[in-house]
């Protein structure tokens, strides 16, 4: 079945399983150029950069105005991984923050994840799938839901990628149209499950890195966490950016805070671990377990 059939089929459902012959049925009208830019961001640039990317490459076949990238594990809070935006409202951060913190739950591609659990189960041999979920402004029945996620950014609709990871975590890469691009059709469709394989596998590759980044991380933050007993939460979310690779620009868009408050934050942060920016912090965090675990 080629993709384009296969899109027709599923136009009118919620959410479907990608076919294995779909990717490989289609014909993928992009420059190698911009695929070789998708891979050298896999573990190298930030998950920003990488969902930016994302929505470039489909962006040229799929007209689309935002990008983001979450891991879920069972009913826990999802984490957001990366976001790309189209410089519609500049408020993604935010709305996926709220979306993380209160509306997850209430999300359709729950009923998804239930599904392929559901098809596992029924089939040990069976390996994890790509999962396509449609969902628009009206299929969201929560008012504030609706509000805060389709309608303040002008979103007319969203199509989700879905798959089970080896550490049974969820990776949900989010496509996004503006009411100006309307909802997608079964060609549009056509073209993201042909890249879907693509789009997943460089996101599984980049998150295993950086689930291992973050062990290391968490970790170390552990270990701070209990020889600093004045650190707030907010504090460690900052120590865990900046030991991340983030600057304050990037700080202040994964918070949703502005650039003056983020270098405020830096600041205080470093004024109570008693170092002067981030190369000594980064000492700080490399000291040995020893150390950091010993009296002061």
């Amino acid at each position: 079945m080629s993709a384009s059939s296969c899109s027709a089929s599923v136009a009118h459902r919620s959410h479907w399983m990608l076919l294995p012959a779909a990717a490989q049925a289609a014909q993928l009208p992009v420059a190698l150029a911009d695929v070789t830019a998708l891979l050298e961001k896999v573990g190298r640039s930030s998950s920003d950069a990488l969902a930016e990317q994302i929505l470039h490459l489909l962006g040229r076949q799929v007209p689309l105005a935002q990008c983001t990238i979450f891991s879920f594990q069972g009913m826990a809070r999802p984490r957001v991984v990366g976001l790309g935006d189209r410089a519609r409202t500049g408020a993604l951060p935010m709305i996926s923050q709220d979306y993380s913190e209160r509306f997850y739950p209430l999300d359709g591609s729950q009923r998804v994840m239930q599904a392929e659990l559901a098809r596992l189960a029924a089939d040990p041999h069976a390996k994890p799938r790509v999962w396509l979920h449609r969902q628009a402004p009206d299929d969201v029945q929560h008012p504030e839901y609706r509000h805060v996620c389709y309608e303040l950014p002008s979103i007319a609709e969203r199509l989700s990628l879905l798959m089970l990871q080896e550490n049974a975590r969820w990776l949900s890469v989010n496509l996004y149209r503006g009411e100006e691009h309307g909802r997608f059709d079964a060609a549009a469709i056509a073209q993201i499950e042909a890249f879907a394989p693509l789009v997943m596998q460089a996101m599984r590759l980049h998150y295993a890195g950086q689930a291992l980044q973050d062990d290391l991380v968490g970790l170390v933050l552990g270990r701070l966490a209990r020889r600093f007993e004045q650190l707030t939460v907010r504090d460690l979310d900052v120590v865990r950016a900046l030991a991340q690779g983030l600057d304050a620009d990037a700080l202040a868009q994964r918070l949703g805070i502005t650039l003056s408050s983020a270098r405020t934050y830096i600041k205080r942060v470093c004024a109570k671990l008693g170092v002067q920016g981030q190369r000594e912090l980064f000492a700080l965090l490399m000291e040995p377990a020893e150390a950091m675990d010993g009296p002061l």
